[in-house]
């Protein structure tokens, strides 16, 4: 997936109020307007990075829907690559995000 298709995926959330653009570890990122990261493109190919409970974050890992986050082989349990592009299915996790991190 692009970066184009991460911001697409984000337009509606952010025309409803609830994603603005930031930066995260030198590169762009959807947060919501107070601040709290919630997703972002990846960096070394397709997906998308999204911020969730540990346990949604095992779930989505455990069903094989997800990847664990490791930059820097450092695992990040609130974090999961989510290699698939399915606009829905991201809208979701999206807006699951935005309510954890609220």
């Amino acid at each position: 997936m692009a970066p184009d298709d991460f911001w697409e995926a984000c337009a509606p959330l952010q025309a409803e109020g609830l994603l603005v653009e930031g930066t995260i570890m030198s590169s762009g990122c959807a947060r919501t307007p107070a601040g709290e990261f919630v997703a972002m493109p990846h960096h070394r190919g397709p997906g998308m990075v999204v911020k969730l409970h540990r346990d949604r974050v095992a779930e989505l890992i455990d069903s094989g829907a997800g990847q664990p986050f490791a930059p820097a082989k450092k695992v990040f349990k609130e974090w999961v690559l989510i290699e698939t592009h399915d606009h829905e299915r991201w809208q979701t996790l999206l807006r699951e995000s935005i309510e954890f991190v609220s």
